[in-house]
């Protein structure tokens, strides 16, 4: 496997996408009830290889991720052969940006001395999606690159 099983909840909102995923794997629903039955690992199988194939459409589509922590913004932007980093990194003890007053804070004190701004772009590896998702496991989340935008246009005036 090379990404995580979904989780029920997941295989629950992507059910006819599973049971498509099934019928292209010739596997009836009734075949699928008795693989479940007499052969679990085979239908554990079936699982993994759908999670795979669902985290591979994903990833592929991926431009922007975020991650953010009380003391820290780090935003991405993903092309085709770098990624780029704004990362923004909060100093001041009594500030958690994270929350609605710390992040009003945070705009409003840019340029403080608490504040340090970095950016920084790396080359995209061999396996893109999987760089990905190694950032989505560690707490990114993947956006439409609202928060990349707005601090890139204050970074480049």
């Amino acid at each position: 496997m090379k990404y995580a099983r979904l989780t029920k909840e997941q295989f629950e909102e992507l059910h006819q996408e599973f049971i498509n995923f099934l019928a292209t794997q010739s596997i009836t629903a009734d075949e699928w009830k008795t693989l479940k039955e007499e052969k679990p690992e085979v239908a554990e199988e079936e699982l993994d290889v759908f999670s795979d194939l669902i985290w591979e459409g994903v990833l592929t589509k991926v431009k922007y991720l975020e991650h953010i922590s009380p003391k820290q913004l780090m935003l991405f932007h993903i092309t085709d052969a770098f990624m780029e980093l704004i990362a923004i990194k909060v100093e001041q003890d009594d500030i958690d940006i994270t929350t609605a007053y710390g992040y009003k804070w945070l705009q409003q004190n840019l340029h403080d001395d608490a504040v340090n701004l970095y950016t920084s772009t790396k080359a995209i590896t061999d396996d893109r999606n999987k760089d990905l998702f190694i950032l989505i496991q560690q707490g990114a989340v993947i956006t439409k690159g609202e928060l990349y935008k707005y601090f890139e246009d204050l970074l480049s005036k």
